[in-house]
């Protein structure tokens, strides 16, 4: 596909690394704000984003084009893609929403990058809703590439799939949610971990820094190159229909001492992820994919000690 034209609304650290994204992909990119001062620190605050792509191998080259502008004036009418990143403040990003419905072309998609408000809560009107989702990224985006699609009720899944092409063909990892939650994929998971971290801490279990060592040392290495469905098929023969088998009924009882419910991974949900880890890696490269992560995990542990000594503080 060719490259096209994004519109960025914010200055802050989220705009700026989706303009230095796209505009390395050789996108025509305009990034609006009206605080004049962000506006004259944007173009630096990108090569900056620039430079830690670089750094991260992420780098392209791409020839595209960079216009700082205070208001948005003629500027949206012309964008096949116009993202939010503006404060989490829902009344704002209304107002920010309603103007762009009446001024931007019929195909053009419009995402916020919020955190935390779904795109029902900015646009109630299911009729306002067809060309409109969140896009949830991981800070920074110009390093983390990954993008969550969370569409609103009445989002179209043309819509879904022109803002994937487009995320795609910047370098993102798109993910599309199935429909609106809230926190969306990555903050559901982030905010399981802490709320058990702080449970371990206020009952003595474990100190903070103690903590951090588990995940640190531990779990994080691991989910980096696996994540937690495969690191769990990989740590049993068997795959993850029996590691289901094995750890389920554990993972159960922690999970009801918790006070939580849906606690069960039944037959059919298991046999679902049990059939997309198979179409990901069949059960004969199981091994073969094991073998590799123990040499994968050992570089990256190389690197991360490396980095853990050149830690000023």
């Amino acid at each position: 596909m060719q490259a096209g034209h994004i519109v960025v609304l914010g200055a802050g650290s989220i705009g700026v690394s989706f303009a230095a994204v796209f505009r390395d992909a050789g996108f025509e990119v305009t990034i609006s704000d009206p605080d004049a001062q962000r506006c004259n620190a944007a173009a630096g605050a990108i090569e900056a984003q620039h430079a830690a792509m670089a750094l991260a191998g992420l780098e392209r080259g791409g020839n595209g084009t960079l216009n700082v502008v205070g208001s948005l004036e003629n500027t949206v009418e012309s964008a096949d893609l116009v993202i939010e990143a503006g404060p989490e403040r829902l009344e704002e990003k209304q107002a920010i929403f309603a103007d762009l419905l009446g001024r931007v072309s019929s195909d053009a998609i419009l995402a916020t990058a919020s955190s935390a408000i779904p795109m029902s809560r900015i646009l109630p009107r299911p009729a306002d809703q067809a060309r409109c989702l969140v896009a949830h990224p991981v800070n920074p985006p110009a390093i983390l590439r990954l993008i969550e699609l969370c569409p609103a009720p009445a989002t179209s899944s043309e819509a879904i799939e022109k803002a994937s092409r487009l995320f795609d063909h910047a370098g993102f990892r798109p993910v599309r949610l199935g429909h609106e939650i809230e926190g969306f994929v990555l903050n559901r998971l982030q905010g399981a971990v802490l709320r058990e971290a702080y449970r371990l801490v206020d009952e003595g279990v474990v100190g903070a820094e103690d903590l951090d060592a588990v995940m640190r040392l531990g779990l994080g290495p691991r989910w980096a190159l696996s994540g937690p469905f495969e690191t769990a098929e990989l740590n049993t023969p068997g795959g993850i229909r029996a590691h289901a088998a094995r750890m389920g009924p554990a993972y159960r009882a922690m999970g009801h001492a918790r006070g939580e419910t849906d606690c069960d991974w039944s037959a059919d949900l298991v046999s679902r992820v049990e059939a997309e880890r198979r179409a990901a890696v069949s059960e004969q490269a199981l091994p073969k994919r094991a073998e590799w992560r123990v040499k994968a995990v050992a570089r990256l542990v190389a690197v991360r000690d490396r980095l853990l000594g050149d830690a000023d503080v």
